[in-house]
């Protein structure tokens, strides 16, 4: 016979429903919970080249609750298009009942946890939270980290570099629209020596920084996710290394950091930001250079928290179904 059951039909959110649901310091947060459970799973992601140059990313990962998988192409002949060059969406599950709860706009995710991430990191590793701030790079992940620096950490003096100038000018507006006072810089090099807080987060085809910074700085690289790709000179790294700290995201940086790993950099003895939340805090001396490349188990965190704020809204509405709002709790 037919079971009579009817699955609580699952959500498709677009980027603006799925970012409402991702508030900066609650979504690092919930990284930082991902870290601290035991009952996560994040197997290797799988990367597989499409024909015309693109790449195709499955990444799935669950924990005792949720099961998800993101599924995004990056399509960098997009680039200068109306098309973005990354597309695709997270899907959720319940794990108990392998029903689809919810369709979170995959882009969007990818933004906001890899700022997300470089917050977290940030709360725990910056000397001087506060910047000024120097971001190089001013595409989605500009937009992303200005957001989740001024929101999360009160940033409130932000400087932009960008090969492109009107991209620059608009990411320092969206700065000025969240409080902070923003210009667009023309030497980001020469801001090295200004800003504290630096983010790159380029497409990483070619080093776009080489000048150490203060003493006192905090770096997070985000752009380059490859042995081949890098965004910081060899240099650069070296001289973090031998003054400071280097904190990788995950233990996957091994193979994929390539700032790193073209500086001769040992990336297997570095300690990650699960190290750094669970073990005894590094010591702040000398900058710091967070290298993010980027994991599943952080688009978990933002499914998590997607689904318990979805839940918590519905039941607010008195709309809940099949699925109460208590069982997506973090452990």
């Amino acid at each position: 016979m037919p079971s009579s059951h009817r699955p609580e039909p699952s959500r498709t959110l677009d980027a603006a429903a799925t970012a409402a649901l991702l508030p900066w310091t609650a979504l690092a947060d919930e990284i930082a919970a991902v870290l601290r459970d035991a009952s996560v799973l994040v197997p290797a992601r799988t990367v597989l080249p499409l024909p015309l140059g693109g790449t195709l990313f499955v990444m799935p990962a669950t924990d005792s609750r949720v099961a998800m998988t993101k599924l995004i192409t990056l399509t960098p002949a997009n680039a200068g298009t109306p098309r973005p060059t990354i597309q695709g969406d997270v899907l959720v599950f319940d794990v108990a009942t392998g029903e689809r709860r919810l369709v979170l706009d995959g882009p969007t995710i990818t933004a906001r946890r890899t700022a997300a991430a470089s917050l977290l990191a940030a709360r725990h590793l910056a000397q001087e939270p506060q910047g000024p701030l120097l971001v190089v790079g001013a595409g989605v992940q500009g937009f992303a980290h200005v957001e989740a620096f001024v929101q999360g950490l009160g940033v409130r003096d932000v400087r932009v570099a960008s090969r492109s100038a009107a991209s620059a000018e608009a990411l320092a507006q969206h700065a000025r629209t969240l409080g902070a006072k923003a210009r667009v810089v023309a030497d980001a090099e020469a801001e090295v020596r200004h800003c504290p807080l630096i983010v790159t987060c380029t497409p990483a085809h070619s080093v776009v920084l080489g000048t150490p910074p203060l003493a006192d700085a905090f770096v997070a690289a985000v752009g380059a996710y490859t042995p081949t790709m890098a965004e910081l000179s060899p240099t650069l790294c070296r001289h973090i290394a031998q003054h400071g700290h280097i904190v990788v995201d995950t233990p996957d940086a091994r193979h994929e950091a390539g700032d790193l790993l073209q500086a001769g950099i040992d990336v297997a003895d570095l300690p990650t930001l699960g190290d750094v939340l669970q073990g005894p805090r590094i010591q702040r001396t000398g900058p710091v250079l967070f290298k993010s490349c980027g994991w599943a188990g952080w688009d978990l965190a933002a499914a998590r928290l997607a689904v318990r704020a979805h839940d918590h809204a519905r039941a607010a509405a008195g709309t809940v179904g099949t699925a109460e709002p208590h069982q997506w709790a973090t452990p």
